[in-house]
């Protein structure tokens, strides 16, 4: 039996049915992201099956396991316990699972909130987490599954922005690592917006009208030629 195929088995004998489908979902979409970035397809897929392998315990289990092995836990999380199973998941990845893998672990370890720098596999995990095919209840999802394969940043900033904005909305505590993720992301984007040269700017913001150059077919229907400027994604 693989490595793979074993950890699915445990996961499968621990997780309730829906987190254990939820699970599966989300390392094949880890890996069809990874497959669209360019990033190792086994560490994305482990990251995606593990990422949840501490929701077989409640919050305050979880707490009481992060006290017995050590995991610091900041007062933000403690005030916003249904992030901490990623840091006793980050854990159990290495120490029961057997992965040494330091982005695998830091991916695991920041799925629910994010962080300031995120690597790429940190990036896919979140946003996976989000958009995978089983999710039908977060808003947005058809623009952030599209958005997620065209620009995985711009995906990580509008998931965060609406995680925060939901939390506000609902009275509910936010834990100020994901603040500090949106942050870092703000920023980024800034940056990125500061650096686009003003023509290509002016030139995807014009780039808009109602004829549908992607698939060559103007408004009438008929077949239409495709613009010879790009598209800004």
């Amino acid at each position: 039996m693989s490595e793979i195929d074993s950890i699915r088995k445990k996961l499968e004998e621990k997780l309730a049915p829906a987190r254990y489908e939820h699970t599966i979902s989300v390392s094949f979409t880890c890996m069809a992201l990874a497959m669209r970035y360019g990033y190792d397809l086994e560490k994305a897929e482990l990251a995606g099956l593990l990422h949840d392998c501490a929701k077989r315990y409640d919050d305050q289990k979880i707490i009481k396991k992060c006290e017995k092995h050590g995991i610091a836990l900041t007062d933000s999380e403690l005030r916003s316990p249904a992030v901490i199973h990623a840091r006793l998941g980050a854990f159990l990845a290495e120490h029961k699972f057997g992965v040494s893998d330091p982005e695998i672990l830091s991916a695991i370890a920041c799925h629910t909130t994010g962080k300031p720098q995120m690597g790429l596999l940190d990036k896919i995990l979140y946003v996976a987490d989000y958009i995978e095919p089983r999710r039908d209840k977060a808003p947005g999802l058809m623009e952030m599954r599209r958005l997620a394969f065209e620009d995985l940043d711009e995906a990580l900033y509008q998931i965060l922005k609406g995680t925060l904005a939901y939390l506000e909305r609902s009275g509910h505590f936010a834990d100020e690592m994901t603040q500090k993720a949106f942050e870092a992301c703000e920023e980024l984007r800034r940056n990125k917006e500061e650096a686009l040269p003003e023509n290509e700017e002016r030139n995807g913001k014009e780039d808009t009208s109602a004829d549908d150059g992607s698939k060559g077919i103007n408004k009438n229907g008929r077949k239409g030629h495709r613009r010879k400027k790009r598209r800004k994604h």
